[in-house]
C-alpha cells in the first residue's frame, strides 16, 4: 500500500473535510494534523524533517492513503517525490477568508499543546513557510507564495486544485473512483475548532 494523495494545501482550506472524504474513497486513514495529536511520538520526526533530517517516508506513512494539512503539507515536495504516482491535491480558498479563519484558530494555539509541539512548529515556520504569520499582510503573502510554488512545480497532469465547494466530483475523477451517493463531508468549522480548543486548554 502507498500514499495515493499528497495534500499540498495549507490548514483551514477544508483539509479536515478532505480527510473524511479521502478515507471514504480510499478505505484507509489520511494523515492530518489530527494524527499528530494522537501520536506525539511523531513530533520529533516532523521537527527533524524541518531541520533537514528526512525520515523514510514510505515506512513512516505506511498505514495511510493520503497526507493533508500541516505539518505534511509543508513537505509536499519531498512527499510527492517519495510517492511519484500520487495525486498532488492543492486545497485552496481566497487569501482573505483563509486569513480570517486561520487567525482565529490555528494561529492562536501557541503554548496550548506542549513545548515540543511549539518547537516543532517554530522549526517548520522558520524553514518551510514562505514568510512570517505574525501579520495579516505577511501571512497572506506567504499563503499565496506557497500555493504559487505548488502550481509552478507540479506538472498539471498530476495537480488538482480544489475548493470546499467543489465536492466529490473533481477528486473522484482524478483518482478514477466512483462518486459516492452521499453528501460531501463538511467538518471542522471555526466554531467546532473553538470548542475543541476550549476542551483541550488547561482552563477548559
Amino acid at each position: 500500500m502507498s500514499i495515493r494523495v499528497v495534500g499540498a494545501g495549507l490548514y483551514r482550506t477544508g483539509t479536515k473535510s478532505l480527510k473524511a472524504a479521502l478515507e471514504r474513497l480510499l478505505g484507509r486513514p489520511s494523515y492530518h494534523m489530527a494524527e499528530v495529536f494522537v501520536h506525539p511520538e511523531h513530533i520529533p520526526v516532523w521537527h527533524g524533517a524541518a531541520l533537514g533530517r528526512m525520515p523514510n517516508w514510505v515506512e513512516f506513512l505506511e498505514n495511510y492513503a493520503a497526507t493533508l494539512d500541516a505539518p505534511a503539507a509543508y513537505f509536499w515536495p519531498e512527499l510527492s517525490a517519495a510517492f511519484p504516482r500520487a495525486l498532488v491535491l492543492l486545497s485552496i480558498r481566497s487569501a482573505q477568508s483563509w486569513w480570517e479563519s486561520a487567525s482565529q484558530t490555528v494561529m492562536r494555539t501557541e503554548g496550548m499543546v506542549s513545548p515540543e509541539w511549539d518547537a516543532m512548529n517554530a522549526a517548520i515556520s522558520s524553514t518551510r513557510f514562505a514568510t512570517t504569520i505574525e501579520t495579516r499582510e505577511l501571512a497572506i503573502q506567504g499563503f499565496n507564495l506557497h500555493n504559487d510554488r505548488v502550481r509552478s512545480e507540479v506538472v498539471p497532469s498530476r495537480l488538482l486544485e480544489w475548493t470546499a465547494g467543489d465536492g466529490w466530483e473533481p477528486i473522484c475523477s482524478a483518482l478514477g473512483v466512483p462518486v459516492p451517493d452521499e453528501p460531501f463531508p463538511h467538518t471542522n468549522t471555526r466554531e467546532e475548532w473553538a470548542a475543541r480548543e476550549r476542551a483541550r486548554s488547561p482552563a477548559g
